[in-house]
């Protein structure tokens, strides 16, 4: 069997030492280069043609690496994926439009090595296929039924995390710990059973153009958050 050539990218060295582990311990896969930096990984994909480049989404250098004749559009075999977080997903990442994956960091060992399988085959993965979906009846449920097992403060920070807003911006906004919004996503994303913050903006804003939509239903949107409320 052929193995699949990867170039591994990330600022800190325990995500290189992480992918390492684990793609080393696959058949299919295997690791020709481990880059600290974006120049290094530019050079590395440059003179080894991999199969696979994993960048981290949040290099400062990525803006090169993207614009530096690696795509597959310029003739190049190698498939770039971005190794992100979900917050890095609510920044705009390029993604299938270009040719590009996007992987997330919170995801378990096991999924990533089979989008990296479906990506090696030719597929353009990003963050919206990768969510644990619930099962399909769940799925066609009303999103308002859906969001009533949420409390107030779960839905102020749904709408913000809607806008955009990263967990330090959100605590700053509703003045607690960014920690603590970090264990209220982690409710919500159990409880409407979402994989990653771009999959709950989307339901946010599905939600707000229901009530939209509807004169009767218009006020429940209610006011911004305010900062002193708990």
């Amino acid at each position: 069997m052929r193995r699949a050539t990867v170039v591994i990218a990330d600022r800190h060295p325990v995500v290189l030492h992480g992918l390492a582990n684990l793609l080393g311990s696959e058949p299919d896969f295997e690791i020709v280069a481990s880059c600290g930096d974006a120049a290094s990984c530019i050079e590395a994909i440059m003179a080894l043609a991999p199969d696979i480049a994993i960048v981290d989404a949040a290099m400062p250098e990525l803006p090169a690496l993207m614009n530096n004749s690696l795509s597959r559009s310029e003739g190049r075999s190698t498939h770039l994926v971005l190794f992100a977080t979900s917050e890095d997903c609510d920044l705009g990442l390029p993604g299938g439009p270009a040719g590009h994956s996007v992987l997330l960091k919170e995801m378990t060992g096991q999924a990533l090595v089979k989008c990296l399988r479906e990506i090696n085959n030719g597929r353009t993965v990003v963050p919206s296929a990768l969510t644990d979906h619930a099962p399909p009846g769940e799925q066609s449920a009303n999103p308002e039924s859906a969001l009533a097992v949420l409390t107030e403060r779960e839905r102020q920070i749904m709408r913000l995390v809607s806008r955009g807003l990263s967990n330090k911006e959100i605590g700053r906004r509703l003045n607690v710990a960014d920690g603590t919004i970090k264990v209220h996503l982690h409710h919500i994303f159990q409880k409407l059973e979402v994989g990653n913050r771009t999959a709950l903006a989307a339901l946010a804003i599905s939600q707000d153009d229901r009530a939209n939509s509807t004169p009767d239903k218009s006020s429940r949107a209610g006011p911004d958050p305010v900062a002193g409320e708990r």
